[in-house]
């Protein structure tokens, strides 16, 4: 049984030049992300680069650190649409390709900036999505020709259903997505010609049509649900199917079985575009593997060239023009452009086969998903690289037995540098999910305060911008807890 693979496994030095990832290599023992050091961000005045371009902050910043590349989003945005535009060309795929952002990974606000400036769609699933597409559209980013998906419940009187319909004055491609058979009241009786989708929920691969009317998911609709729903929309005068959004929703790292799960959704799609000739847009959705752990591989052009291929073979058994395919990324957006920066503080033996290294923060309230799925991140030191290594154990600053790494159900062995004076780590391909789940701006386990951050962009002539956000004072964590301070 294979295991993932989350750091350097050797007791030897990393040589100079070696390249972890396409992002993280070192040079000079000291790790750099996209060209940028990061062990200087907390050593030194003016941070040291591959280049000159790179100003530095100006100060020695603190740790813990959050650091945001945000021309990793931008770039794996950018890889994703070439890929699916070479495939398609090489199959002769008629259809086009409609990236779509899938906001719950990660809903900051330089995150959305950069993924519409990259040319994602907007898909979201809340009220305050609403909020946050309507703040979009009047800066100009969210602009008229992307469009805007609605997933999540919305059913009669919910505050998201009234949102919807607003925004729907103000933005042109609305496109909510039915989840539930009442939820298309509001939008009929709103009196506004809305573009419609359908959610269903996959339910594994290749099952029959009998056996996903049996299946149970709190997700989309049933079968029957769905051709009620198709009929309805069909005969209300102001609504028109457009997307069929047929949800994986969990990661898949083979193509093969990937398309798998697909495969029932693109037959159901071509039974629905039969009958209802408006249907264009099959919607994978989530589910798009990204890089976790340094072992990761996932072929992509392999997996886009399985769904086109698939796609053109079933429409054409079903005699139907192929769909406009779009899926909805949003861990393979956002997970390698976040990095969580500590210092080692204490290092102890304890009796254990392995020393354990103490950082200055919290693994299980910065990385929620490690202690509650054991789902594994990348871990490196930021300085040292060019000294020995030795196995350790990694433990939080609180007192919770479970503020461990690896996670404790874990297999993978982590080796950092015997020298431990001034060393930093950083956990990475954290960008999804994990400050989502352990909350913004709010009181973390054993009342940490929230870290500092440190959004790494650059402009249109590539030079670098910097903006710090300040994190949490003691005070402010006191004030979230509803402590007055005399």
């Amino acid at each position: 049984m294979t295991r993932p693979i989350i750091g350097w496994e050797q007791e030897q030095p990393v040589p100079d030049g070696f390249a972890f990832t396409d992002y993280l290599v070192h040079h000079g023992g000291h790790l750099h992300l996209g060209g940028v050091d990061m062990a200087q961000l907390f050593l030194a005045q003016e941070s040291a680069v591959e280049g000159p371009e790179f100003p530095g902050p100006g100060q020695a910043l603190p740790s813990p650190l959050e650091v945001v590349y945000l021309p990793l989003i931008t770039r794996r945005i950018h890889e994703m649409q070439q890929m699916f535009a070479q495939v398609s060309q090489e199959v002769g795929y008629e259809g086009q390709f409609l990236y779509t952002y899938a906001t719950k990974a990660n809903a900051a606000e330089e995150v959305i900036r950069t993924t519409l400036k990259a040319g994602a769609h907007h898909e979201m699933s809340s009220a305050v999505d609403v909020d946050i597409a309507r703040l979009m559209r009047q800066r100009g980013l969210l602009t008229s020709d992307r469009l805007v998906i609605c997933n999540g419940f919305k059913g009669p009187g919910s505050s998201y259903a009234t949102k919807i319909i607003e925004l729907k004055d103000e933005h042109g491609l609305v496109i909510p997505v039915i989840e539930d058979l009442p939820e298309i009241t509001p939008l009929l009786e709103s009196g506004r010609s809305f573009s419609v989708g359908l959610r269903q929920k996959s339910y594994g691969p290749n099952r029959t049509e009998a056996e996903m009317r049996v299946a149970n998911s709190r997700f989309g609709l049933s079968v029957d649900d769905l051709w009620k729903a198709a009929d309805y929309i069909a005969a209300a005068p102001n609504l028109t199917l457009t997307l069929y959004h047929y949800m994986v929703g969990s990661q898949l790292a083979d193509p093969e079985t990937f398309l798998s799960y697909l495969k029932p959704g693109l037959e159901l799609y071509a039974r629905l575009k039969q009958r209802h000739p408006s249907l264009h847009i099959f919607n994978f959705g989530g589910g798009m593997p990204a890089r976790m752990t340094l072992d990761f591989a996932f072929d992509y052009p392999a997996f886009i060239r399985l769904l086109l291929t698939t796609a053109q073979e079933v429409c054409g058994r079903y005699r139907v023009p192929v769909p406009d395919i779009m899926g909805e990324f949003g861990r393979y957006t956002t997970s390698e452009h976040g990095g969580h920066l500590f210092k080692i503080i204490a290092a102890k033996d304890n009796q254990s086969d392995h020393p354990w290294y103490i950082i200055d923060g919290s693994i299980m309230s910065s990385f929620p998903d490690s202690w509650a799925l054991g789902e594994h991140f990348i871990v490196l030191p930021l300085n040292h690289l060019d000294k020995p290594f030795q196995q350790v154990q990694l433990g939080g600053i609180t007192c919770d037995s479970d503020d461990v790494y690896p996670p404790k159900p874990s297999q993978s062995p982590l080796y950092l540098p015997v020298e431990t004076d001034d060393l930093y780590i950083g956990f990475f391909s954290i960008g999804a999910y994990q400050e989502m789940l352990g909350g913004v701006r709010g009181s973390k386990h054993c009342v940490l305060p929230e870290a500092m951050e440190l959004v790494i962009d650059k402009d249109a002539q590539g030079r670098y911008q910097l903006t710090i956000i300040h994190g949490q004072t003691e005070e402010e964590v006191l004030s979230n807890l509803g402590y007055t301070i005399a």
